[in-house]
């Protein structure tokens, strides 16, 4: 019976299932340490391709040179990588009651299972802040007539249809983790866009990169994206098993990751301009500013002395 027992639970550390982040910033900091850890001269990052270097916890410094990036209207966030979330994380909170009863800052206050779906890693790629902006909650589409804006980037934005096209390598990853959000989390998907989703995971299979991607993610979630390892074949008229709607974050975690003031150090302090609130990396509403809201000091002095005010539920 001992023997049975050490087998079991050797078996669930091995996949990781006590090692779920229980949110998003827990979440970056996993994923730099134990998935992208040594892909910042290899491959690029997601929509450009470019290389970057390691900064601070969870950040990175692009390398424009490596990939012919060039600023179209943002400097400072085209010159550091941030987390992307491939689905946006709007399209599935909007589903949740807590976003309709006070949005994102609510649900990460009060709904376990947004925070999971936030959290999730295989969710979560590596961007070049600027572009990163410009896809904003865009759908994908695919724009044939539309102009590249930021150097040989090979991503095209529409800003009047909010539609984005990805490059190519990116394309087939992209519809797989759409399958799996419609799949474990109930992402509503129009016809149009599992068609489009469909030709995408047929036309760009899956990569040598992507099979490893997912195995690194699963140790850490303790399960994998079953549309990259084959377990499933989206079609229409696909039944989503909802999995994810019923699993709430492990009870091992603490609900926030512990901090210390040299953390804080690596990230800038950011400012709401809508509420002239800031907000510390240590805050709990940090990363729930919209982006077209975040304007960002180097101090606190700084955003005081532009009259901006600390949030009362920070530290």
């Amino acid at each position: 019976m001992r023997l049975f027992f050490s087998f079991f639970f050797t078996a669930l550390f091995s996949v990781g299932i006590f090692a779920a982040p229980a949110n998003f910033d827990r979440a970056k900091i996993e994923a730099k340490q134990h998935v992208y850890f040594d892909r910042s001269q290899v491959g690029g990052e997601f929509y450009c391709g470019c290389n970057w270097d390691w900064v601070g916890r969870s950040g990175g410094r692009v390398d424009h040179a490596s990939c012919g990036y060039e600023t179209r209207a943002q400097e400072v966030r085209a010159a550091r990588t941030e987390w992307e979330h491939i689905v946006p994380i709007s399209s599935v909170g909007q589903q949740r009651q807590c976003w309709q009863n006070g949005g994102r800052q609510n649900c990460q206050r009060t709904d376990p299972v947004f925070n999971a779906m936030e959290a999730d890693m295989h969710n979560l790629t590596i961007s070049v802040g600027e572009v990163n902006a410009d896809r904003s909650n865009f759908r994908f589409g695919v724009l044939p007539g539309t102009p590249y804006q930021h150097g040989q980037c090979d991503f095209k934005v529409d800003f009047r249809q909010r539609v984005v096209e990805p490059r190519d390598e990116a394309k087939g990853m992209a519809a797989r983790v759409y399958f799996y959000f419609a799949d474990r989390y109930g992402l509503n998907l129009s016809r149009q866009q599992q068609q489009l989703f469909m030709a995408w995971d047929k036309q760009f299979p899956v990569t040598q990169w992507e099979l490893e991607r997912d195995r690194r993610i699963a140790t850490r979630m303790g399960h994998n994206n079953p549309f990259v390892t084959g377990e499933q074949t989206w079609h229409i008229g696909f039944k989503p098993s909802l999995s994810g709607l019923v699993s709430e974050i492990p009870a091992s975690h603490p609900a926030s990751p512990v901090k210390s003031a040299n953390d804080a150090l690596d990230l800038p302090v950011r400012g709401n301009r809508s509420s002239k609130i800031y907000h510390l990396p240590s805050c709990p509403s940090y990363s729930a500013i919209s982006e077209r809201n975040i304007v960002e000091f180097k101090t606190e002095s700084e955003a005081i002395n532009a009259s901006f005010r600390k949030a009362r539920n920070c530290p």
